[in-house]
């Protein structure tokens, strides 16, 4: 029998100390196959997000997370961090309404866009959410003419690294040189301007920039006082790795912004700190497995699409049921480079040159190119862990290829991990009116039943 946790969005299988993430997918693996159900999938391990906030409140004790939620707009996800008191950066009305419909409070949502339409201004406006961000004038008079009473947060531009993953600078961000005339003018209309936001990148792994950035954000300050204006919030925008093997840690980050707030922004100076992190709450809680559909040998040495004779070394073109159209979007939007891990046991003697293809019919749908590993058949299935950030939340049905299945799952929680019953998933804010049961094992969790009590959006 399986414990399973029914929460407001989700069905959750609490798993036992003596089994893995790994174990689950094995097991799911089975069922599909039980099942001749040929979708990938993912399993989503909520307690690897739970860890993730206790690490944020250890190392950033003075930060106030607000989650971006255009990394991963999954409703169980974000239940789950509403419940552990998190805020949300919201990019659009849309965003907006998942959130309100999780029953979080509008002061806990960011508006961090900086270049909104007016109607989702005037949306805002009526929701009540009143913190947003601008980088220019045309955004002040959308403000002054839709929203006259919101918080507004001066978006400035970091300074500039190659250092990153993804530039955001060529985007959004106004120049230094342009902090003091938009401030004014922003006085002149009499909108209210609480504080200084920026970011850094995506995956900017040039540790001296987070410290960079954070002066140049105490001088926006000073320039702030000289317009007339008191500043109240710094946000220090996101960025934060969340997988085990990105360039620097999130340690490290902390041990160069922390002495850096220290200086500029000290311990009861009135700024609250907030942060707009993604993919360090949920890069490392998804894994995604998908299945060999078909498979073709070509001639290696050749370099062309020949099949090979009994005098070519062979090489291997397999294609799994997702690809770049789909969570492998984060290849092409994301610069990520997912790790295939295959499943079942495997000839390792000899490893071949292999490819991994997507499913659809567009040549692009490319996932791994030339990586050796052993030979597989069409039915074997291949897992890529580091699967949550930006994968989901921008794929497509291109082609009519059917999106992941879900299965949620929370692994053991010790108590001194976190203030929490080791058998119990969520917090105690997140209790009420939760029920436990046990159902049989192999019991899957469809989509719909899922989201089967997910809020109207």
């Amino acid at each position: 029998m399986a414990r399973i946790i029914q929460t407001r969005t989700a069905q959750v299988e609490l798993i036992d100390a003596d089994r893995t993430v790994n174990d689950v997918i094995l097991e799911k693996m089975y069922y599909h196959e039980q099942e001749a159900i040929e979708d990938a999938f993912f399993v989503v391990d909520l307690a690897d997000v739970i860890k993730k906030h206790k690490k944020w409140t250890a190392l950033f004790p003075r930060i106030k997370p607000f989650y971006a939620v255009k990394c991963h707009d999954n409703l169980p996800v974000m239940e789950l961090l509403a419940s552990l008191g998190a805020g949300f950066d919201c990019a659009s009305k849309n965003e907006i309404m998942k959130v309100l419909g999780l029953g979080v409070s509008p002061d806990r949502i960011i508006y961090a866009n900086p270049c909104k339409q007016q109607n989702m201004i005037q949306y805002a406006s009526r929701v009540g959410v009143e913190l947003m961000t601008f980088d220019n004038e045309v955004e002040l008079q959308k403000v002054k003419a839709n929203f006259p009473s919101a918080k507004l947060v001066l978006r400035i531009l970091a300074p500039k690294t190659e250092k990153v993953q993804s530039q955001l600078g060529n985007k959004f961000g106004c120049l230094p040189a342009d902090v003091k005339p938009l401030l004014v003018k922003a006085k002149n209309l009499g909108l209210d301007v609480v504080g200084i936001s920026y970011h850094v990148g995506s995956g900017c792994y040039e540790l001296g920039v987070y410290a960079a950035a954070i002066e140049l954000a105490a001088r926006a300050f000073e320039t702030a006082k000289e317009v007339g204006y008191a500043f109240t919030i710094l946000d220090v925008g996101g960025g934060f790795p969340g997988n085990s093997d990105a360039r620097i840690t999130v340690e490290e980050i902390a041990d160069v912004m922390t002495p850096a707030l220290d200086t500029y922004f000290p311990e009861g100076c009135g700024v609250e700190i907030i942060s707009e992190p993604g993919r360090f709450f949920v890069a490392s809680a998804m894994s995604l497995t998908t299945q060999v559909i078909a498979k073709r040998a070509v001639a290696r040495d050749l370099g062309g699409m020949r099949e090979p004779t009994t005098d070519d070394e062979p090489a291997y073109m397999y294609y799994v049921n997702d690809g770049v159209y789909g969570s492998f979007n984060c290849i092409m939007f994301d610069h990520a480079a997912p790790q295939p891990v295959l499943l079942g046991n495997h000839d390792e003697s000899m490893l071949y040159t292999s490819s991994i293809f997507g499913p659809t019919c567009d040549s692009i749908d490319l996932i791994i190119r030339d990586h050796l590993m052993p030979e597989i058949q069409v039915g074997d299935w291949v897992t890529f862990p580091n699967m949550g950030a930006y994968t989901v939340a921008a794929g497509s049905q291109f082609n009519g290829m059917p999106p992941p299945r879900m299965y949620y799952v929370s692994t053991q929680l010790e108590q001194e991990e976190y203030e929490l019953d080791s058998s119990e998933l969520i917090p105690s804010t997140m209790r009420a009116g939760y029920t436990l049961k046990e159902v049989p094992a192999a019991t899957p969790v469809s989509t719909s039943e899922i989201f089967s009590g997910a809020p109207e959006c």
